[in-house]
């Protein structure tokens, strides 16, 4: 089974011109347990003018490799710069303490270019525990990108944050408006304290005239008690096309007992979800921005 830093060195070797190819390779055997950190630290300024930012060109068996090699990794949408620090981080090696501390003072001095590819690499890195403080830091930010090189496509947070870490980024995604259905594991990761954060969300936007993503409503069904249930009534009594129909979906997960019966109200609608005409993924597909 190959390693992280050995499939992303073959997806570079791949697409690299032979002159940059040949830069990475020597950057990454200069690096390589190396005294000092000097050599990596300006590699690593340097990729952006050497390698440059085109995506890296993944097939489907790129993929899967990634799956194979370190499931939850994403690399699906990374770029060839980002690509090259992560290898190179990968590549100079040294205790998981010592990549920890170069990797923090990497952070400090980081661009918006280099904090994006720092934080889509946490799954990557030796002993995951080190980096929640590290991951919070990438979610407090109001730099959207950067949040949500932490949030999407990285299986960091949900494997790694307690439950009041998780429901803080949830709300904020919304907040941000940025997405809900790139981050992972959420479906293992609701409960009923983001259930009731979401509702309150959903009333303060309410309250200011203001439109509520229909992303929010993901959360509430698997959890609703009766005021969040009837919330969702609301929703389907007086929505728009996408905001009922997630509460329609909501609706179909909820437990509570009331939940079936206000389904009910709209029949066209509850056959649509039984029959699965309408699901969190086609609305995701259809309505919601790319990431």
């Amino acid at each position: 089974m190959p390693t992280p830093a050995q499939l992303l060195q073959g997806w570079l070797r791949r697409q690299l011109p032979g002159d940059a190819a040949g830069w990475l390779e020597a950057q990454a055997a200069a690096v390589g347990g190396a005294e000092t950190d000097r050599a990596l630290f300006l590699a690593i300024s340097l990729v952006h003018r050497r390698i440059g930012k085109a995506d890296l060109a993944l097939s489907a068996a790129d993929i899967a490799a990634a799956e194979a090699t370190r499931p939850g990794w994403r690399p699906a949408g990374w770029s060839l710069d980002q690509a090259a620090r992560i290898f190179l981080l990968l590549a100079a090696g040294g205790s998981p303490t010592r990549f920890a501390e170069r990797l923090e003072q990497m952070f400090a001095t980081a661009d918006v270019g280099e904090l994006i590819a720092f934080y889509r690499g946490l799954p990557l890195y030796p002993e995951q525990p080190r980096y929640v403080q590290r991951a919070g830091e990438g979610l407090r930010t109001n730099m959207k990108a950067v949040f949500e090189a932490v949030a999407h496509n990285n299986p960091y947070p949900a494997e790694q944050f307690d439950e009041h870490r998780w429901n803080q980024m949830v709300v904020k995604a919304l907040f941000i408006g940025s997405t809900l259905y790139p981050i992972e594991g959420l479906e293992r990761r609701w409960n009923p304290d983001l259930t009731h954060m979401l509702c309150d969300y959903a009333h303060e936007r309410w309250a200011a005239g203001r439109t509520v993503s229909y992303e929010l409503w993901r959360g509430v069904g698997p959890h609703a008690d009766k005021a969040a249930v009837d919330d969702l009534a609301r929703v389907l009594d007086n929505g728009g096309p996408v905001e009922r129909q997630a509460a329609a979906l909501a609706l179909r997960e909820s437990p509570h007992r009331d939940a079936a019966s206000i389904l009910g109200r709209d029949p066209d609608l509850a056959a649509a979800v039984h029959g699965g005409r309408i699901s969190w993924d086609a609305l995701a597909a259809k309505h919601s921005a790319p990431t």
